[in-house]
């Protein structure tokens, strides 16, 4: 009997959640967390408020766990049709699908707690955000471009930021966002050739699916596009050399990426995948060389 209470416990079942949150995977919550922090050190010039930078890099973390709880109980059905996401703790009944939703809906509750010290604007704008969260998994059912729909949801810290901020979203806000949405399609594009004979027998739609054999020349343009919106929102603000010095590192690291990735080989577009950590990262060490050395 103390066995079994043992293995229900929530201490011995803490790796199972911690897997369901992908907390031991963190490389989503730095995707996230980079333009994040681009857009709210542009917002602020530089000088954004520690209370912002709490807010919004704890909303990062927990927006990304939620999500991807959200994601797991979209797919409870479906991962086990994919060898890479078999193990998932919903797919094997390791967590309930109860547990799973209970769990989401506290972390919602916390995110939208840190979105109430902010002001009007940017609660509004908060709830588009978990429109697009709670929408996006389900568009891999119903759509070739669900990484569209995931862009367009990681993008959207971006005008909540300049919300934040100066309650209001500039036109310039834009650019960021639409570089956004463009680099996350494409470096999720990257992650879905991992899984693309998978999906094809699971019936699961994506744009490593829907690009084929031009994948590799539809991220080049995509990233291409997120670097020009990037150099315009450089030339548009007159930011100095630092900030394109940053972009320029970063566009020498995805033209590296495509490299590694010539043979298509998974284990070469997983970790090329996981390098676009290092890309956001240079691109926001330009933005803050920019405001601390101008």
């Amino acid at each position: 009997m103390k066995e079994l209470q043992l293995s229900n416990s929530p201490l011995r079942r803490l790796p199972d959640f911690i897997y369901l949150g992908r907390l031991d995977r963190p490389i989503g919550i730095y995707l996230l967390l980079w333009p994040t922090l681009w857009a709210l050190w542009i917002a602020a010039e530089g000088d954004p408020s520690f209370k912002l930078i709490f807010i919004f890099i704890t909303g990062v973390f927990l927006t990304r766990t939620g999500g991807c709880i959200i994601n797991d109980f979209a797919d409870r059905n479906l991962d086990g049709q994919v060898s890479r996401t078999a193990n998932r703790p919903l797919a094997t009944g390791r967590v309930s699908s109860k547990e799973a939703l209970a769990i989401a809906a506290l972390i919602g509750m916390l995110a939208f707690a840190l979105v109430l010290y902010t002001n009007r604007f940017t609660i509004l704008l908060s709830v588009g955000g978990l429109l697009l969260a709670c929408t996006y998994p389900y568009m891999k059912r119903h759509t070739y471009l669900p990484q569209l729909v995931l862009g367009a949801a990681f993008a959207w810290s971006v005008p909540m930021a300049f919300a934040a901020v100066g309650e209001s979203v500039p036109e310039h806000a834009w650019l960021i966002y639409l570089a956004t949405v463009a680099w996350t399609m494409a470096y999720d594009t990257l992650y879905a050739m991992v899984d693309r004979e998978d999906d094809l027998r699971a019936g699961i739609k994506s744009t490593a699916i829907l690009f084929g054999d031009a994948d590799l020349v539809m991220i080049s343009i995509l990233n291409a596009l997120a670097l020009l919106s990037l150099w315009l929102l450089g030339n548009r603000l007159e930011f100095s050399v630092w900030y394109f010095v940053g972009l320029g590192t970063a566009a020498l690291l995805l033209v590296w990426q495509l490299w590694q990735c010539r043979s298509r080989d998974t284990n070469a577009c997983f970790n090329a995948f996981l390098h676009n950590h290092w890309v956001g990262a240079v691109i926001f060490v330009g933005v803050f060389l920019h405001y601390s050395l101008s």
